[in-house]
């Protein structure tokens, strides 16, 4: 197993954690329950993990198909430049959501606010981390392009 495989394993964690944490916590916020907000916050901790060892296997990933008949070198740029801000914003969730931990463990009074702070950034994070996980699909996914097109068969026209 090379860089490629682990990346290709590893990337829709974040997609999935930073979504399904958003929900859990938005669930435990609703009913003002801590262990779902413990759940939520150990959710977003490891899709920021994720997105760690997705974005260190990039390049390895990057080397893989970036001689490969078809690949667009912009696409990969732009996948690349995308992961970037897209790790940062989880990273910041992820410790948001570490201090959510610690907070809800205390028992303090900061427990609706930070779980509130938390559920923005993993809603922004997702948003950042659905864009990236899009540009990646285009690498060789390239029915899901902006240009692609189904075209009619000259036979299908005629049998109208």
């Amino acid at each position: 197993m090379n860089q490629t495989h682990i990346h290709l394993l590893i990337t829709h964690l974040p997609i999935v954690g930073a979504v399904l944490g958003a929900f859990v916590l938005a669930h435990g916020i609703w009913r003002k329950s801590n262990t779902t907000l413990i759940a939520a916050y150990n959710l977003l901790i490891i899709s920021a993990i994720g997105a760690g060892i997705a974005y260190a296997t990039g390049e390895g990933a990057e080397e893989t198909v970036e001689h490969l008949q078809g690949i667009s070198k912009n696409v990969i740029e732009e996948h690349a430049e995308s992961a970037l801000i897209s790790l940062v914003s989880l990273l910041i969730t992820g410790g948001i959501a570490a201090i959510g931990l610690f907070v809800t463990l205390k028992s303090t009074a900061f427990n609706r606010p930070v779980a509130l702070l938390a559920l923005t950034a993993a809603l922004v994070s997702f948003g950042f981390i659905a864009r990236t996980g899009y540009s990646g699909g285009q690498i060789r996914h390239t029915e899901i392009g902006t240009n692609t097109t189904s075209p009619l068969k000259s036979d299908d026209k005629d049998n109208d």
